[in-house]
């Protein structure tokens, strides 16, 4: 990112055009209250888990550039519930966002700013003109370079000022709980009452509740009140040791999702509950008997794809996917639900981060990919061969298959195993990435929005936390209908079936609240109402495209002290389909290079093309003969595209992709 890298173009910086700010004391931003900082604007969507990364990636920056660097979340939203301005408020908060947000929701700054994906960054000079566009995740090292040589270019000018930036940190609104992520509900003994503890618990169990917000485990009582028991000293972090009480010195970082093992196994591995730490990207242990935690699984650093050694193996057992390696070596990614398979004789991870299903073995601690290729979007079939979009939540029905709230499609799948432990994956409700709504009836029509969490009901069919509809919904596979239990929630985030009422009770669920901070009973009625407030689809601009060749060029430059590793042939990757398939008549496939020619079909009126860039660079400094040495640092730079096309005869034969451009 050095001078000599960019180039001499200056284009002024477009002005930040929205409904409303965030943090900042209720005060309005434009460029010209900016001038003098280093202004690095964010384009993010609270759904999107790459943008959940990049706002760790770059606290530290935010950290360290205090006095010059300004970071401006502009939050352009893809669902239509993140539209609200309440629900937009409550992610800030949760998040823990402590820079401005433009509350986006007419995508005018996107459009502006020419973004494509969720995330775009793009750095501003204290002057206002745009220096850099970056998609994707994994730019922190190169924005560590360029911030410097900013700050030394501005200084010298003498238009760089230095002082506090317009945060304004909001009031918190939580109590016990703080954003509760996922709940599981602990049988009488293995909870407090049989620990040894001395708290008092009940003969009817009690309920271990991620305080994700708080960065802890809440043991409840079955009033959703009482606090038994709390695991993790509270602080964000991450430490192994006693996470039990006062005197805690464990930590996570946002943990997600829970899974109690069974007895046999908990007493063979040495600890009851499975936690997918989300942002530690670690599986963590907790014995309920001492409340000791412990590292599972996970190196903290964040898997990309075909990060790290991996052996997959595809035979007449079906696809194993089996990672090599121990397991505190391998790479994770927002781990964000877990949940024990009788089949598999393993915990089935929601690996959010990757788009893809893993599991661990309690006794072993072999990791494995179960299903899903990486790629995001919704694709049926051999699980090698499987798409998934942010899987966030995992149950077991009563034959050993798993379903799977697959978030960013809106979708509710399923992981059919078989006896030989092949895994099929099918979907229920949902058509795609672009597709949500409200909608009851045939499950081939109806339609969810971003749901998380999932449980099977006793008759068989499967409760839905339909999240950013704020309902609950059931979807009935005997009958092929999906129908509607509760409404009005504030994004729940789980839904569990109630162990605790008495013979001939009227059946409950237990649903975690995220944005009202609480745990709540909702009945499970006979005849469920039914909704139908129709289909939508996200209203993110199409790119005019002429049918027939269309030049598809992604730009990437390695930061300053880097290098692209050639060492083994070209180390960029092209992987591109379409949905339609018929859509792309050629130049599918995966394939080394940056550059392709696609040819788009005519009479299709319009789809989506499904992107993924890759470009590998090592750090420096060469050698005395200009090649890259063997102890260097390598980086993997990744983004997925779903570009919404539409085809017209005067569209444009040219798409031009930033994975890493310099202004």
């Amino acid at each position: 990112m050095s001078e000599t890298v960019r180039t001499q173009l200056r284009v002024r910086a477009s002005e930040l055009v929205g409904r409303n700010w965030l943090n900042t004391g209720g005060k309005s931003l434009d460029l010209e209250a900016l001038r003098g900082k280093i202004v690095l604007l964010d384009f993010w969507t609270f759904c999107c888990i790459n943008c959940l990364h990049v706002l760790d990636e770059l606290r530290p920056l935010e950290e360290k550039y205090s006095d010059v660097l300004v970071t401006v979340g502009v939050h352009s939203p893809k669902f239509e519930h993140e539209a609200d301005p309440v629900a937009l408020a409550a992610a800030v908060e949760r998040y823990e966002i402590h820079h401005p947000v433009l509350d986006d929701p007419e995508l005018d700054t996107w459009k502006a700013y020419t973004a494509r994906a969720w995330p775009t960054l793009v750095v501003i000079d204290p002057e206002g003109y745009v220096v850099a566009h970056l998609s994707g995740e994994g730019h922190a090292d190169g924005l560590a370079v360029l911030i410097p040589e900013l700050i030394a270019e501005h200084e010298a000018k003498g238009t760089l000022h230095r002082g506090s930036g317009p945060y304004v940190a909001p009031e918190a609104t939580s109590g016990t709980l703080r954003f509760p992520g996922k709940a599981l509900f602990l049988p009488a003994g293995r909870g407090t009452a049989g620990s040894g503890s001395g708290e008092e618990a009940s003969d009817a169990g009690s309920w271990l509740v991620t305080d994700t917000g708080h960065h802890r485990l809440v043991e409840l009582g079955t009033d959703f009140q009482t606090v038994l028991r709390t695991y993790g000293s509270g602080t964000k972090g991450y430490a192994d040791g006693p996470a039990a009480g006062d005197d805690a010195t464990a930590q996570f970082n946002e943990p997600q999702g829970l899974a109690l093992l069974p007895e046999d196994v908990a007493a063979k591995a040495g600890y009851d509950v499975v936690i997918a730490d989300s942002v530690n990207h670690r599986l963590r242990g907790l014995s309920l008997a001492d409340g000791t935690a412990t590292t599972l699984a996970g190196n903290g650093v964040q898997r990309l794809l075909e990060t790290g050694p991996a052996r997959v193996d595809e035979d007449a057992a079906g696809f194993t996917g089996q990672l090599s390696g121990h397991p505190l070596e391998v790479s994770l990614s927002s781990p964000w639900d877990v949940v024990w398979s009788a089949k598999l004789n393993a915990v089935v991870v929601a690996m959010a981060g990757t788009h893809q299903i893993f599991s661990f073995d309690p006794l072993t601690g072999a990791v494995a990919i179960v299903a899903g290729n990486g790629l995001e979007g919704l694709l049926d079939g051999k699980a090698h061969e499987a798409w998934f979009a942010q899987p966030s939540g995992l149950a077991e029905d009563a034959d050993g298959n798993i379903w799977v709230a697959d978030s960013e499609t809106s979708a509710l799948r399923k992981l059919a195993i078989a006896a030989d432990a092949t895994v099929t994956v099918e979907t229920a409700v949902g058509k795609g990435l672009f597709d949500f709504g409200f909608r009851d009836g045939d499950a081939a029509e109806a339609r969810l929005q971003h749901p998380l969490g999932v449980t099977v009901l006793p008759d068989g069919s499967v409760a839905i936390a339909d999240t950013y509809n704020g309902a609950v919904r059931r979807y009935d596979p005997a009958g092929g209908k999906v129908s509607t239990l509760a409404r009005g929630l504030s994004e729940p985030s789980d839904v569990i079936v109630d162990h605790t009422q008495a013979a001939g009770s009227e059946p409950l669920l237990v649903v975690v609240e995220a944005n009202k901070h609480q745990l709540v009973y909702v009945p499970i009625p006979k005849e469920a109402q039914q909704v139908d407030e129709g289909a939508s689809q996200t209203q993110r601009p199409k790119s005019p495209v002429a049918p027939g060749l269309l030049e598809l060029n992604v730009r990437f430059t390695a930061p300053t002290g880097q290098k692209l590793d050639d060492r083994w042939g070209d180390p960029t990757q092209l992987k591109i389909s379409s949905t339609p398939p018929e859509l792309l008549v050629a130049g599918g496939g995966t394939s080394v290079g940056l550059l392709r020619t696609l040819e788009l079909a005519s009479g299709i009126p319009e789809g989506v093309l499904h992107i993924t860039a890759r470009a590998a660079a090592c750090d420096g400094p060469e050698d005395a003969d200009g090649e890259i040495p063997d102890h260097a640092a390598c980086h993997l730079y990744q983004q997925d595209w779903g570009i919404p096309v539409l085809l017209t005869d005067d569209g444009d034969t040219e798409l031009v992709l930033d994975l890493r451009g310099m202004d």
